[in-house]
């Protein structure tokens, strides 16, 4: 992917965005979703349009499009996917595949037909070659080959970026995607099955500091290294964006550092308080080696991180605390 297409045909200058036009936000009770309404709220949006998956499935295009026929909001931000750490994603590439996929398009392809003017699309940033060089620039997607633990996600997210970039093409409106590191903080999913590293790493550790065990035991050697961001931060980076971006590539939104996994551990069981020893299984797969996100380009846009990762561990356990009986599972 070059960094600059020739052939967009997008003309548009960002800005504030109205306050009071109507704004959906897809996957709106979910980890980005619901940080992105709470944002929303507090910037002063005032129609806000949410729907559940009970309350509108997003893989039903008919529904789909009946609900933006019925709404026709503004903006949009697209938030929702079924999304999943190593073991969901290993255990169930279709459903990641043919969901996402389904949900994408249905969701761009009706807002295209009912004139939303202003789209953010949010992928991940397992988008990027396993080995691609660090810190990872926007410029290597499509440049090597996938994480095999979670290629078929990646591949639905890919294809999301290229339908905006082709919705730039053709039809000239100012649709942008948005890549986020690795998200965390409240509203997560700590669900032994489902739930990404660091999610997963606090329940492990609180669950053992509440029940006094003696050791931990991880998946893999603890050497990979990976980038945090509060969701908070990113949604606020979301919000940055579409007032004061414009362009064809996708921006990488990250703080610019990483840990390893090891650090990472340790600093969540200081957070919760366990004692105990932590023990590695070598025989688990490690994921990515090294996956750091070159965040200039956001830079340039003008918006840096705020949250620190203790900082942001220590709300988000306790947000875990508090919501111990209502999590998912």
């Amino acid at each position: 992917m070059t960094t600059t297409d020739t052939r967009d045909q997008v003309a548009f200058t960002p800005a504030a965005l109205d306050r009071d036009a109507r704004f959906y936000v897809a996957g709106h009770r979910g980890l980005v979703g619901s940080a992105i309404w709470r944002r929303l709220e507090a910037e002063g949006f005032t129609d806000l349009v949410g729907r559940s998956s009970a309350e509108l499935d997003l893989k039903d295009r008919d529904a789909v499009f009946a609900f933006f026929k019925e709404t026709t909001p503004k903006y949009v931000v697209l938030a929702a996917a079924k999304v999943g750490g190593i073991l969901a994603n290993s255990t169930y590439p279709v459903d990641f595949l043919s969901d996402n996929l389904r949900i994408q398009v249905n969701v761009l392809d009706a807002a295209l037909k009912y004139g939303v003017e202003r789209l953010l699309f949010l992928g991940s940033s397992c988008i990027y070659p396993r080995l691609a060089p660090q810190p990872i620039h926007e410029d290597t997607l499509l440049t090597g080959h996938l994480e095999p633990t979670n290629d078929a996600y990646a591949i639905a997210k890919i294809a999301g970026i290229l339908q905006i970039q082709a919705v730039r093409r053709q039809y000239g409106l100012p649709w942008i995607s948005a890549m986020p590191t690795n998200l965390y903080g409240p509203g997560d999913n700590f669900s032994p099955k489902g739930s990404h590293v660091l999610p997963a790493l606090i329940r492990r550790y609180d669950e053992a500091a509440a029940s006094g065990a003696a050791s931990v035991t991880n998946w893999g050697t603890g050497t990979p290294r990976r980038e945090f961001l509060h969701v908070d931060d990113m949604a606020e980076a979301c919000l940055h964006l579409m007032e004061h971006y414009d362009g064809p590539e996708q921006v990488n939104v990250g703080t610019g550092s990483d840990v390893t996994i090891k650090d990472i551990a340790e600093t969540i069981a200081r957070v919760v308080g366990f004692t105990g020893t932590t023990e590695w299984d070598t025989d688990k797969p490690d994921g990515t080696p090294q996956k750091l996100l070159d965040v200039s380009k956001l830079a340039q846009a003008g918006w840096t991180a705020k949250i620190g990762l203790e900082e942001g561990l220590r709300s988000t356990v306790q947000w875990y605390r508090e919501h111990a009986n209502s999590l998912r599972e």
